[in-house]
Parts: C-alpha cells; sequence; structure tokens
C-alpha cells in the first residue's frame, strides 16, 4: 500500500492541470500544495480513511459521465443511468394507466370486474411468490447467517472509516437514528392488521380443499388454542419485522460504508463490486446494478406510498365521514407528493429534517398512550413471551422447504422478503452516512437488535391490544378492511378522535419523510453519486414516485403494488447476494492489511 492517501474519488484537480486523476505523482502535488483541487458543489467529499486501511486506487472520478445543462432548468445527470431508470418509470406509468382503461370490465349486477391490466399484476404477483418463494426465503437466512457469522468472527473487529476512526454521533444518537430508520408507513399499515390476522387464521386452523390447504395460517396453525394462536401470530409478525429485514438492510448498509470510508470509494451502490468486477464496475456492469437499484428503491418506495393513501384515505373516512374512493386516494397522494416536494425545496435541514422529528414524538406518544390505556400488563409480559415464542418458531418460519403454509409463505414472507430488499438502497445508505467510526460488531449487533426490538415493541402494543379486545368479544376490528383496522382498534380505547388524528398525521409525514427521503436516494445514484446535484432533479423524482403509485392504485390497488415490489425485489436480490461475496472480500482484504 503506498504510503500516501489517493485523492478522493470526485476530488479532480484544478483546470489546466495536465496529469491525470489517479496519478499518485500529481496527487502529492495536489495534497502538498503545488496543485490545489478545485472544489465541486455537487460532490459530497467523503471523510479520509484514519489509520492503515486497504485503499483502492481508481481513475474514476465522481460525475465523469454525467450530462450538465441549464435548459429548460438546470440538470446534472449520469449518462445512461438516468436515461434508462427515468424512461423506464415514465413508459410504466404512462402504460399502466393506458391499459387499465383500454381494458377496463363494467360492473355486473352492481359488482366490480377486474381489468384486464388487474389480472396481469394478479397474475404476476402470485407467479413470482409461488414459484420464488424458496429463493426469497433463502436469500433472507444468507443475509442473517452472514450478518451473525461476521459479528462473532475476527472481521468484526475492522471499524468503518479506519482503525483510528471515532464515531460522529454518540449511542443515545444513533439509536434515535436507527429507531427513525426502523419507523414506517409499514408499521402504521400492519401495526394492527398482521397480528391480529395471524391470531386468527391461526386459531382457525388449517383448511383443506381437494388435498390442497386454503387457509392463511402459519405453519400448522393452532385450530382452537387461543393462547396458541396468539403467540404463534405474534411469532410470525416478528419474524417479518424482526432480524431478516433488519439483515437485509445491514448488509446493503455494512457494503457501503466499508468501501465509502475504508476503501475511498463512492458511497454508491456500484463502488460495492470493485472486488469483483475491477474498473469494470464504472462501466456496464455498474450501469445494471445503480438502474436496478434506482428501480427498486423507486417500487419499493411506491408500493409504501400506495398503502399509505389507501389508509390515511380509511382513516379520513372513519374520522370525517369522507369516502375513500379512488378519486381520494389519487387526490391525496398528489397532495402529499406536492408537501413532499416543498420539502425538497426547502433542504433537508427545513424539511424533512424537522418532519421527522415531529414524526417521532407523534410516534412515541401514540405507542405508549396505547400502552397506558391499553391492556397494559399483558403489553409488557406480552413483549417478553413473544420474543420467545420468536425464537422458538425463527427456525420452522425461516425454513423454505417441505411446509404446507403455502399462503403464509408465499403471500407474506415472500412479498415481505422482496419489499425489504426493493427498500434496501434507501434504508442502507441512510445508515452507512450515520455509522461512521464503528466496529463492524458494534454496527450489526445494533443494527439488527435496536429496530428489531422496536418492531417488536410496536406490534405488541398496537397488535396485542387489537388481539386481547378481540378474545374479550370485540369483532368490529376483524370484520374491518386491512387498512382501516389501526383507527378501529383505536375506537375502542379513550380520546378516539385524537389518536385517530395522530394516526392518520402519522401515515401522512411518514410519506412525506419517505418520498423526500427516498427522491434524494435515487436522485444521488442517478446523478453519478452526486449528493448535490440540481434541485429540480430531485423534484422529478419525488413526482415520479407520486406518479407511479398512483398507477399502481389505478391498475390494481393493493394487489398492484405487492406485485410491482416483488417484480422489483427479485432481481435486486441477485444484487445482493453478489454484494454479500464483494463485501467478505473487502472485509478480509482490510483484515489483512491491519495484521
Amino acid at each position: 500500500m503506498s504510503d500516501q492517501t489517493p485523492n478522493p474519488p470526485g476530488k479532480g484537480l484544478r483546470k489546466g492541470h495536465k496529469g491525470r486523476p489517479g496519478d499518485e505523482r500529481r496527487e502529492r502535488d495536489a495534497l502538498s500544495g503545488r496543485f490545489e483541487p478545485e472544489p465541486d458543489p455537487g460532490m459530497e467529499a467523503m471523510p479520509q480513511p484514519e489509520g492503515p486501511t486497504e485503499i483502492i486506487a481508481t481513475e474514476f472520478q465522481i460525475g465523469q459521465d454525467n450530462i450538465e445543462g441549464q435548459a429548460p432548468f438546470p440538470f446534472d445527470i449520469h449518462n445512461p443511468v438516468f436515461a434508462i431508470s427515468a424512461g423506464s418509470a415514465v413508459l410504466f406509468t404512462l402504460g399502466t394507466v393506458i391499459l387499465q382503461y383500454a381494458t377496463a370490465v363494467p360492473p355486473i349486477d352492481g359488482v366490480a370486474q377486474s381489468s384486464g391490466i388487474e389480472l396481469v399484476f394478479t397474475g404476476l404477483r402470485d407467479s413470482l411468490t409461488s414459484n420464488l418463494d424458496w429463493f426469497f426465503l433463502l436469500a433472507g437466512n444468507i443475509f442473517v447467517l452472514l450478518s451473525l457469522g461476521l459479528i462473532f468472527s475476527p472481521l468484526g473487529k475492522i471499524r468503518l472509516g479506519g482503525p483510528e476512526a471515532t464515531p460522529d454521533f454518540t449511542y443515545t444518537g444513533w439509536f434515535a437514528m436507527l429507531f427513525a430508520a426502523g419507523m414506517g408507513i409499514g408499521l402504521m399499515f400492519y401495526g394492527v392488521s398482521e397480528p391480529l390476522g395471524h391470531f386468527q387464521a391461526a386459531f382457525d386452523g388449517p383448511t383443506v380443499e381437494d388435498g390442497v390447504r386454503t387457509d392463511w395460517a402459519p405453519l400448522n396453525g393452532a385450530e382452537g388454542d387461543e393462547a396458541a394462536a396468539r403467540r404463534l401470530g405474534m411469532a410470525a409478525t416478528i419474524f417479518h419485522w424482526g432480524l431478516h429485514p433488519w439483515a437485509i438492510y445491514a448488509v446493503v448498509a455494512l457494503s457501503l460504508a466499508l468501501f465509502a470510508y475504508n476503501k475511498g470509494l463512492p458511497l454508491t451502490l456500484r463502488s460495492v463490486f470493485y472486488p469483483l468486477f475491477g474498473e469494470a464496475v464504472w462501466g456496464w456492469p455498474g450501469h445494471i446494478i445503480d438502474v436496478l437499484a434506482v428501480l427498486a428503491t423507486l417500487f419499493g418506495l411506491a408500493t409504501s406510498l400506495g398503502l399509505g393513501a389507501e389508509q390515511a384515505a380509511a382513516g379520513l373516512e372513519f374520522l370525517l365521514g369522507l369516502t375513500a374512493s379512488g378519486t381520494t386516494k389519487i387526490v391525496l397522494i398528489i397532495a402529499i407528493t406536492f408537501v413532499a416536494t416543498m420539502s425538497v425545496v426547502l433542504g433537508v435541514e427545513k424539511g424533512v429534517k424537522r418532519l421527522s422529528e415531529i414524526n417521532m414524538i407523534l410516534a412515541v406518544i401514540l405507542l405508549f398512550f396505547v400502552i397506558a390505556v391499553g391492556p397494559t400488563m399483558a403489553i409488557i409480559t406480552g413483549f417478553f413471551g413473544n420474543l420467545g415464542a420468536y425464537a422458538k418458531e425463527l427456525i420452522p418460519l425461516s425454513n423454505p422447504f417441505g411446509r404446507t403454509d403455502d399462503n403464509f409463505r408465499q403471500g407474506w414472507t415472500a412479498f415481505y422478503w422482496a419489499w425489504w430488499i426493493s427498500w434496501s438502497p434507501f434504508v442502507g445508505m441512510f445508515i452507512a452516512r450515520v455509522s461512521r467510526g464503528r466496529t463492524v460488531r458494534e454496527f450489526l449487533i445494533a443494527v439488527l437488535i435496536v429496530p428489531s426490538l422496536i418492531s417488536v415493541l410496536w406490534m405488541t402494543a398496537l397488535g396485542g391490544t387489537a388481539v386481547s379486545l378481540t378474545q374479550g368479544g370485540v369483532s368490529t376490528i376483524t370484520d374491518a378492511a386491512l387498512e382501516l383496522k389501526l383507527f378501529e382498534m383505536l375506537s375502542h380505547l379513550p380520546l378516539t378522535a385524537i389518536t385517530s388524528f395522530v394516526g392518520i398525521v402519522l401515515v401522512i409525514v411518514f410519506f412525506v419523510t419517505s418520498s423526500d427521503s427516498g427522491s434524494l436516494v435515487i436522485d444521488t445514484i442517478s446523478a453519478g453519486g452526486k449528493v448535490n446535484s440540481p434541485v429540480p432533479q430531485r423534484i422529478f423524482w419525488c413526482s415520479i414516485e407520486g406518479l407511479v403509485a398512483i398507477a399502481l392504485l389505478l391498475g390494481g390497488g393493493l394487489t398492484a403494488l405487492q406485485a410491482m415490489a416483488v417484480s422489483a425485489g427479485f432481481p435486486f436480490t441477485l444484487v445482493l447476494l453478489g454484494a454479500c461475496w464483494a463485501m467478505v472480500k473487502g472485509l478480509i482484504a482490510e483484515r489483512r492489511e491491519l495484521a
């Protein structure tokens, strides 16, 4: 390894300098002051590694393949990642809307009929989840086993940012940001409906028709046994919100952090594949990885935004009597996308940061309110009991083969794993940005454990309360539509109007912050790694997220949203499996450098 730290990617030499970027002699001249690098406001200076690390010397410069211009508005886009990603998103949106109206079927005897495009989305979702459920479950298990293996291996001692790096945030601040990453529209949408649905399905037990199970009970259910059904239902819920999703995020975040903070490469997903592709990663192999990352993130976000619109509309109907029609949902998406766009224009400090802080406070208030006025002792004891049930059922639920609970495994688990994987570039980049200075071991322990425990507490409080009410004879929660179950549960607690309003606000603000932050990540990738690209580009991506969500709602509602999450998640799962191998190679090289 050279004694000199190579020039960080994105810090090119000043105009007129004849040395090529990456030339060690010219870089030493620049570092010594003979030639001063000219800053580019669109490039974020990565902190230099502190102490001996395995720096990767590359001639690549952030933005070297970009196209810049000022008309009709400022733009700085990567060629060809932006063109392929944006073109695909626009064509998909237009095609879905056109086909929805072209294949619409009039109601028969007053009963709505599925359009042709709805049937396409249904078939796509069912085909992918039924044929590839084993693949998603195996991949999820690999991510968990890799994360646990790194915790206990000597590689866990490696520090992100170099052996002398110090954390950028205190434990309190760091845990708070991991908490923020763990909260989202999903916990609002499924916080009541999933535990209650699994409990009911498990209690009803298996149903067999023509030799095939048609029920939705996890594993073999717990027919007629309320206590066992409750334990199994909560274990199945925690399985979907515990170690597996956070292992997916941890793998992406650790890969990004390692190659940015220790190897000196740009904070982009293609950098992770340098050990596999070498300099070719800046060409078409990297372009394909970035396009897949953009599309996966886009459809993952659109799924979440669509779920948020469904629930916000249901909440407004419940609280104010507004009909939760398709038009209401579209107007809601347009209005919230406009607010997210304003947040983009205001910037991180004035926009998304303040909204995030407000949302975290409201989420904590709602959580502890439910604990205080709900079945408090059942929630407290249930938290530990649910953790035990999760530990007991973890291996059976993780098993991809020889099971008969096809509906649960395919309709719930396979969808969830694809959804988490499609979100992973977004959440992974956020976690990577706030985790410099941590060892691999403490990083993985924190990322796996802290958000998982928060999810367990949330599901135990909201879902456990709904189950307790149902066991006590309340049937309205079970009978309510999926997106309405949260508000129906709150209606059986004090201060219904206030808590329901808080729930609507939480869904809407999660919508805004997800759209704002997601547009930043997508724009960073499609701008060749630049994080301060022109604002109109982020407005474009923010708008596209809303339009895709509208198109999916029109083209099949929840089914279409799930179909695209699974479709985007499948190819990106292959990318993440490759990233695991590249990350291990990078860590081994880092360990060898420290030896």
